[in-house]
């Protein structure tokens, strides 16, 4: 059959869309029974097999390009991955096209089945961001939203302005990895593996990821400088916050330093350690497993994908709220605690720490809830369902009708 065209990010770019979209190719072509082939059209950066490294931003009408390698390719689909930032254009004056580049592409690209997924869907959208996705919908064929609550904010919205809502909105959720468990005896051993030998037999409270300017890291860090020692003293155990991660946009490099400071305070007090890694891959995973629960603390995430390793790994966590697609899945899994405030914060840290039984509890949530709902097998396969809708939608020239949960 015709292949599959994706257009991203894509690595070795330190990017979580390309990251995200790296495992859903795997994937996709794992549950595809026609065992197509993927092309990938990536920014100029892009590499891998099958990546061709197309998009150029350093012109406005990069786009053209884009929609003229596709036609040559001639695909059954085009999936595209969204974000904002992927595709904005910005002129010598310092002025951006706000995505209208990507406007074009679709404008050009009516004529075969598309799939857009949009990264990052606000529950209140600014007009700007509500004049572009009413867009996306009338030039795709299918569009894909991470959450339910971004769909049924949306409909209540347009509603309230008398517009009526687009019904080509499927709800697919961010996969997580069904296949990167360990087993609990593996722990130290993965822990000698990544150079931390002498914390095996202690406890880890995780600080996982990309450090930058919106995760937050100082307040996980001044939370612990606080609570640290009384939750050793009164567990009897050994607690350290494992800060481990890296910065990948050099603008953060302030907030990163005053962050990376806090934590080598609280190392020379014995109660963190900081390890620099490149949060991509296997290690990734592997980081990830030697904690025993991981704290979350972001500014504006619609979705995440360290909440997707935090799951595929059965971890009870953390996290903000109310923010978007983090308390959506905290809500659905009931594997994490919310906070809201230091006190939450500070409870939700001892609680976990306190109770091994409880963690185990979350954490068996969290298994359910991976393998009934957002594992990336289920999530391919509800791809190639949305592939064969877009596809029907060209045919028979009407876009699909996807129900809401609470539409009006």
């Amino acid at each position: 059959m015709k292949p599959i065209v994706m257009i991203t990010s894509f690595p070795p770019r330190l990017c979580g869309i390309g990251t995200f979209a790296e495992e859903a190719i795997e994937f996709i072509q794992k549950n595809d029974p026609h065992k197509r082939d993927v092309h990938i059209i990536s920014h100029t950066d892009g590499l891998g097999d099958n990546v061709i490294p197309l998009i150029d931003l350093s012109r406005p009408d990069w786009w053209k390009d884009v929609a003229e390698k596709v036609h040559k390719i001639d695909p059954s689909i085009v999936h595209v991955e969204h974000e904002y930032g992927l595709y904005n254009y910005i002129d010598e004056k310092g002025q951006s096209d706000l995505n209208a580049g990507f406007l074009h592409m679709l404008e050009a690209l009516t004529d075969v089945p598309t799939i857009i997924e949009p990264h990052t869907v606000h529950g209140r959208l600014r007009p700007i961001e509500e004049e572009f996705i009413l867009r996306v919908t009338q030039l795709a064929s299918v569009v894909i939203f991470k959450c339910a609550y971004q769909k049924w904010r949306l409909e209540w919205m347009l509603w309230d302005k008398g517009i009526h809502p687009p019904k080509n909105i499927v709800i697919i959720p961010h996969g997580a990895r069904p296949d990167r468990r360990y087993r609990p005896e593996d722990t130290d051993a993965i822990k000698e593996e990544l150079g931390q030998a002498d914390l095996c037999g202690k406890r880890l409270a995780g600080l996982v990821g990309w450090i930058q300017r919106n995760k937050r890291w100082d307040i996980a860090a001044d939370i612990w400088a606080d609570v640290g020692p009384e939750i050793c003293e009164q567990t009897g155990q050994e607690w350290i916050l494992f800060a481990a991660g890296d910065m990948r946009d050099p603008n953060h490099r302030p907030d990163y330093e005053k962050y990376l400071g806090k934590l080598r305070d609280l190392e020379a007090r014995g109660l963190a350690r900081f390890f620099r890694f490149i949060p991509r891959g296997e290690i990734y995973y592997k980081v990830m497993n030697i904690c025993d629960f991981v704290i979350l603390p972001t500014l504006d995430e619609t979705q995440s994908g360290t909440l997707a390793r935090i799951i595929a790994l059965n971890k009870p966590y953390v996290t903000t709220a109310p923010l978007e697609g983090l308390t959506a899945q905290t809500v659905e899994s009931d594997g994490g605690f919310l906070f809201t405030d230091r006190d939450s914060l500070k409870r939700a840290l001892f609680r976990l720490a306190e109770k091994e039984d409880l963690r185990w509890r979350m954490g068996n949530r969290l298994r359910k809830y991976l393998e009934t709902t957002v594992s990336w097998d289920i999530v391919a396969r509800q791809y190639l369902h949305a592939y064969e809708e877009a596809a029907d939608a060209l045919t028979h020239g009407a876009k699909p009708e996807f129900p809401s949960d609470f539409g009006v």
